[in-house]
């Protein structure tokens, strides 16, 4: 029961302290059980099984290499396809499904295995771990708060210092973030960069500076209490950003093509013992273009794409090595159990074919924009602060080998499993082993508890608990041969499924990850399932669905069983549909038609604001303009790589749309704001007749217009993954190149912004009475 009641024994209360029967025992420090280890939990992003060198593949990683080399390699760990699901899994030792997490936060449903919101019955084991008396700390990413309480103002349940069990969170909300300039928390509080990517700031260095930090003075104010710390680097998730002296250490690696790549691959795995020798080699499906097929004049920048991934991962690895060591300076290796997990699912096929200079391009269904052409001319800019680059999903699948799929395709192995180490010198008397046992992400927490000596709890905060869903590795850790326990396992992600039982899996894969703007998908009963032994077909090379169609038909059946059981029904295919919040059935922190500001205002999400895509919009702000002029930002939303803003340069009011870091249109008034208070105001026009259309710009000065342009194209569906809404400054990067975050301080005492979408004020001027309208709805 967590907490642990506070239960006094009666016995004597003397009347004065001095009396010699005066007795209490003395106050003991929560502690978990004698010799409980220190549990280091490292878990990479979008790194395939086929990517380290640890498991035979191209970019080097030293630090798994050293860690295999003293403890163990489980070369058949399972993750759920997908991030968000993985960790949530992870860090609950529960089904992504059951804890709601079918999908990522921004998919999520008012279906229970869909929406995101893990249930109070099932709490994780961080917190478990802390009433127990661990030290605990998060560094990275979080991907598992939903994204109606990923608001400065919460709720912060769900967020890793509040609900989450940790008492230190350094870190990033969401998917993905930009490794140069990224969106930072210190526990919930949003906090700039501390330096510059011209200072030689990276999120990853970072991050790693904050955990060794922390260790250190852990250890030092509290050396007899354990810690658990979680590292989940945002690497390397695109953007892949890393400087370019790691990358350039590939040059020229890669040239021979991702067909190539997989073998060279896979002979290495066979050569390292990481597979059987009897594993077959998969074949590439056709949606996926052979290298000989791809164009000449765009080989060199694919090259060049899987260049800046290997020197990204590698650069990750190393900074990893750091806290290693930092844990092995301090002389408490032997006793920290260590979980490196090399990626939280697939490589990730969500680059296009061609790659992406800005992977926000395929997002947004606009791919078309980066030409040949256009994606030569940035070769040399891959990696670095001006870019939001991703690979060939050729990479992705070459990053997986030997299996089929990538990222995203929970039914076959290129999806899901994911090579993963464990270390602990102490109680790991074999080094350098190899365990090929089914194991799962949700098997790390009643691992780890196991480990540590303490029982799941039954209730927590005065809510009943239900059991894990794992199964603890521990048997595994000096028994070589020892019969698997988890023998039983479903997946499924957007349809995509499979069922594992005693050796076999059934699969089926519906839906392909990068074919963002494909027909119509089959019907879920018109999939075709495939049936693998994986007694002698390590990699689902060999379909035998022909030969044992019994077999099959009772795989599936059980696939259907385990379905039902945690929360995978309904299925859910539904891809643009699930991103409107009103037709996926989730809550939006704002409604109706009108939003309002006020300065100071910042780190707003897109689901904290008003969406504006694909309709008319205007913004007015009423301003106090000092005698020497207005400068700064009035709002912006986005950033570099996709957004749009209202400032003044100079003076003089202006309206930048920015299209994906490709195309920026600029809308001027005729002539500056003077001094005093007033309204300025711009409306967007759009076009209309689709997504992305254009429209036409107007400013407005205390209702009087002054300048007009236009905007040929808009984003249809996203600006960003980590860029924000702030006003009176603009955080991150910046929507228009005519200032930086330093600059855009407004130099105006802004009074209030005001956000409309889909109306017409005819005199462009907002009463009073108007405003308290609008901020009387809001109650």
């Amino acid at each position: 029961m967590l907490p642990i009641p506070d239960r006094v024994a009666p016995g004597l209360t003397t009347y004065d302290a001095k009396d010699p029967d005066t007795s209490y025992p003395p106050i003991r420090a929560l502690l978990p059980p004698s010799g409980a280890p220190n549990v280091l939990v490292v878990l990479l992003d979008d790194v395939g099984f086929g990517a380290p060198s640890a498991f035979g593949g191209p970019c080097h990683t030293p630090t798994a290499e050293r860690l295999a080399s003293g403890g163990l390699r489980y070369n058949r760990f399972h993750t759920t396809a997908l991030c968000a699901p993985t960790r949530q899994a992870l860090l609950t030792g529960r089904n992504h499904h059951s804890v709601g997490m079918g999908s990522i936060t921004e998919t999520a449903t008012s279906a229970p295995g869909n929406n995101a919101l893990r249930p109070n019955t099932k709490a994780p084991l961080p917190l478990t771990l802390r009433l127990n008396g661990y030290s605990t700390a998060q560094f990275g990413k979080c991907h598992e708060v939903p994204p109606w309480q990923a608001s400065p103002l919460g709720p912060f349940d769900a967020w890793p210092s509040a609900g989450g069990g940790f008492e230190k969170f350094y870190g990033f909300i969401g998917g993905e973030n930009n490794q140069w300039d990224p969106a930072l928390y210190d526990g919930t509080t949003p906090i700039d960069p501390p330096a510059t990517p011209e200072e030689g700031y990276h999120l990853t260095e970072d991050l790693v500076d904050h955990t060794i930090g922390w260790i250190r003075q852990q250890k030092a104010l509290m050396p007899d209490r354990p810690f658990f710390v979680y590292l989940a680097p945002g690497a390397t998730h695109a953007p892949h950003h890393v400087p370019r002296e790691w990358a350039d250490k590939y040059a020229g690696a890669f040239d021979d093509g991702w067909d190539v790549q997989r073998e060279r691959t896979f002979a290495r795995q066979k050569e390292l013992g990481i597979i059987p020798a009897d594993a077959g080699l998969t074949a590439r499906h056709e949606e996926i273009t052979a290298w000989d097929d791809m164009p000449d004049d765009l080989r060199p920048v694919l090259a060049r794409e899987m260049e800046v991934y290997a020197g990204f991962l590698e650069h990750t690895d190393h900074h990893v090595g750091r806290v290693v060591d930092a844990i092995e300076d301090l002389g408490i290796l032997e006793d920290t159990l260590i979980f490196y997990i090399t990626g939280d699912n697939g490589a990730s096929a969500e680059g296009t074919m061609n790659g992406a200079f800005n992977e926000m391009a395929n997002f947004n269904g606009m791919a078309a924009l980066e030409t040949a052409e256009f994606l030569r001319s940035k070769m040399d800019e891959f990696g670095s602060p001006t870019s939001y680059n991703h690979y060939s999903v050729g990479w992705a699948w070459a990053m997986n080998t030997p299996f089929q799929w990538t990222k995203q395709v929970a039914s076959h192995w290129g999806g899901t499993r994911n090579g993963t180490i464990v270390h602990w010198p102490r109680t790991i008397t074999e080094r350098g082993g190899l365990r090929e046992q089914f194991t799962h992400v949700i098997d790390v927490a009643p691992t780890i508890l196991e480990a540590v000596g303490l029982p799941e709890p039954t209730m927590v905060n005065g809510v009943l608990q239900s059991p894990m869903e794992g199964t603890s590795m521990l048997y595994t850790f000096d028994e070589t041969e020892a019969p698997e326990r988890h023998d039983l396992q479903y997946f499924e992600m957007f349809g995509n499924r499979g069922v594992y039982h005693k050796g076999w899996s059934a699969v089926t894969k519906h839906k392909t990850p990068w074919d963002l703007l494909g027909g119509a998908l089959p019907a879920f009963d018109d999939d075709v399932w495939e049936l693998y032994d994986g007694s002698d077909d390590y990699s689902q090379a060999h379909d035998l669905a022909a030969q044992h169609p019994d077999r099959l038909r009772q795989l599936q059946r059980l696939w259907l069983i385990e379905a039902a059981k945690y929360n995978v029904l309904p299925m859910d295919d539904r891809s643009g549909e699930r991103l409107d919040p009103e037709q996926a059935g989730r809550p939006v922190l704002v409604r109706g038609s009108s939003q309002l500001f006020f300065p100071g205002m910042g780190r707003l999400s897109e689901n904290s604001v008003l969406n504006i895509k694909n309709k008319s919009f205007s913004v007015t702000a009423e301003v106090e303009v000092p005698r020497a002029g207005l400068e700064g930002v009035v709002i912006a939303q986005g950033g570099g790589f996709g957004g749009w803003a209202v400032y003044a340069k100079d003076g003089v009011l202006t309206f930048a749309y920015n299209v994906l870091g490709i195309r920026e249109f600029v809308v001027k008034a005729d002539g500056p704001v003077p001094s005093g208070t007033h309204q300025v105001r711009m409306e967007f026009a759009y076009d209309g007749g689709g997504l992305g259309k254009g429209g036409t710009v107007t400013l407005y000065l205390d209702g009087t217009p002054g300048g007009s342009g236009r905007v040929d194209a808009t984003q249809p569906m996203v600006f960003s993954a980590d860029e924000t809404t702030d006003i009176g400054y603009e955080s991150g990067t910046t929507v228009s190149s005519e200032y930086d975050t330093r600059s855009s301080r407004c130099t105006g005492k802004i009074r209030w912004v005001q956000l409309d979408t889909g109306t017409d004020d005819h005199d462009h001027f907002i009463e009073p009475a108007e405003r308290l309208r609008v901020a009387m709805s809001r109650q």
